[in-house]
């Protein structure tokens, strides 16, 4: 089938590893990485797992403001020096290492010149979007705490599809994360696992897309 749309994630796709940016923050701050891992690895489990809500499902769905997140990460990590770890800003400190993807960003606005809608669907950590970029880049943003949904929910993919007027069946979905591309597939949409603008852009020429 014709392709009529590529769906993006935002962060570790638009931008630079989110892995990196936490090396970046970690080290910054001085923060035990062990013990910041260990939390994470957690959260993140529950998050995806469908073991309830957690601090991460709050986030992502706009049910947990930003800074009570700040405080109840802080207050789970310690220094190298067994020091507490500031609130205040931590979300911003964790992200300021992210950098936009060049390539990716031309390959959207070459697909969108060439007919293909575009959608940007991120699930949100209370961080800074380049907004002043979308009006260019994007024929519809859905951002999960600005929707009270988030992936890997099916309907928070479905909103995306309806705000492009289209079906699942006609649209690729990017993202870095699996079990988030797995739920784009389970619903119909062709998948991308993305781990490097390279391949993402082979896998699109592959689906027939001029990138």
């Amino acid at each position: 089938m014709t392709v009529k749309a590529v769906i993006t994630d935002w962060g570790g796709v638009l931008t630079s590893p989110l892995n990196d940016a936490i090396a970046t923050w970690l080290a910054a701050d001085r923060i035990d990485t062990d013990q910041y891992r260990t939390v994470m690895r957690a959260w993140v489990r529950q998050a995806y797992d469908g073991e309830g809500t957690n601090p991460i499902h709050g986030l992502e769905d706009g049910t947990l403001d930003p800074a009570e997140f700040e405080r109840l990460l802080a207050a789970e990590l310690l220094t190298v020096d067994g020091g507490p770890v500031v609130a205040e800003g931590l979300i911003a400190r964790m992200f300021t290492a992210f950098t936009p993807v060049q390539p990716m960003y031309d390959a959207l606005r070459t697909l969108r010149g060439g007919g293909t809608r575009t959608a940007l669907l991120s699930n949100s950590w209370g961080n800074d979007y380049p907004r002043d970029l979308f009006a260019d880049l994007f024929d519809a943003v859905v951002i999960s705490c600005e929707v009270g949904l988030r992936k890997p929910d099916a309907a928070i993919f479905q909103h995306a599809v309806r705000l492009l007027g289209l079906t699942a069946a006609d649209c690729v979905f990017i993202d870095d994360i699996e079990h988030n591309v797995a739920a784009a597939e389970a619903l119909g949409m062709r998948g991308i696992l993305h781990t490097g603008p390279a391949e993402t852009l082979d896998a699109l020429r592959g689906l027939g897309l001029s990138v």
